[in-house]
């Protein structure tokens, strides 16, 4: 709607008008504002109707991060909250299907939108970064460090400021630790070896497959993809043999 607000100008002295000389004079001027009015309801929360009932809804892919990275800030701020306001009505859909026993349809649509805040988020921080950078030398990330939990397990986090600092424990941590936790954690590494050893395993059978198979393959790029793999060791095994007459060049 349109309205005219009556604004006041501070008091000055007109020069070059006729009768103004010597007269303080008092300016009152208009200033037009626009507004729009708002007509939103909860209807905004759900599909169009004409989705209502559908067993299929046409949809497009997701924002990938080659196509934000061309786009402006401002672009970015409105697609946000664009996905924003869509994710929230997907959400809304879902719950209401679920409440009324219905199967929701097209139930991908939250995954793209999902990813495609993910992606937003993503090109959002590597633009911080890069000013941060340039500005100031750092990266303006929020600083993370390993630490050590009640169970002896470390772990990365986020730091984070105390209205007072923490007081460094005198005892160190494997002294704290309750005897049945020295034995989960016993546990724990023996399973953590045996995955490893199982890993370097069939690393190993697949690479001896390969070369039983494929004789003449790139070895440096075996190595390269199994770093764990001794290849000149495989080599000389019968296993790694193929049933193949060798060439007499």
């Amino acid at each position: 709607m349109n309205c005219l607000v009556r604004v006041a100008s501070q008091s000055r002295w007109l020069s070059g008008i006729p009768g103004s000389a010597g007269k303080s004079t008092r300016i009152l001027g208009c200033l037009g504002i626009h507004t729009t009015s708002s007509r939103r309801d909860l209807m905004e929360f759900f599909d169009d109707k004409k989705n209502w009932g559908e067993m299929d809804v046409k949809c497009g892919r997701a924002w990938t991060k080659d196509e934000l990275r061309i786009k402006s800030n401002a672009d970015l701020h409105k697609l946000w909250y664009v996905l924003l306001k869509e994710r929230n009505m997907l959400m809304t859909m879902e719950h209401e299907c679920k409440e009324e026993v219905e199967l929701f349809p097209s139930p991908e649509r939250v995954d793209k939108v999902k990813l495609s805040m993910e992606n937003l988020e993503v090109v959002v921080r590597e633009r911080n970064k890069a000013y941060h950078l340039l500005e100031t030398g750092e990266t303006g990330e929020r600083p993370s460090a390993e630490i050590t939990d009640v169970l002896g397990l470390k772990k990365e986090v986020m730091l984070k400021e105390y209205a007072t600092p923490k007081t460094k424990e005198t005892l160190p941590l494997v002294e704290r630790v309750p005897e049945d936790t020295r034995d989960f954690l016993l546990k724990l590494k023996e399973q953590e070896t045996i995955a490893r050893t199982k890993e370097r395993n069939r690393n190993r059978n697949h690479v001896m497959k390969l070369l039983r198979r494929f004789p003449n393959m790139d070895k440096k790029m075996l190595a390269e993809k199994y770093p764990d793999v001794d290849i000149d060791k495989l080599l000389e095994k019968d296993l790694c043999r193929g049933h193949f007459v060798p060439n007499s060049n």
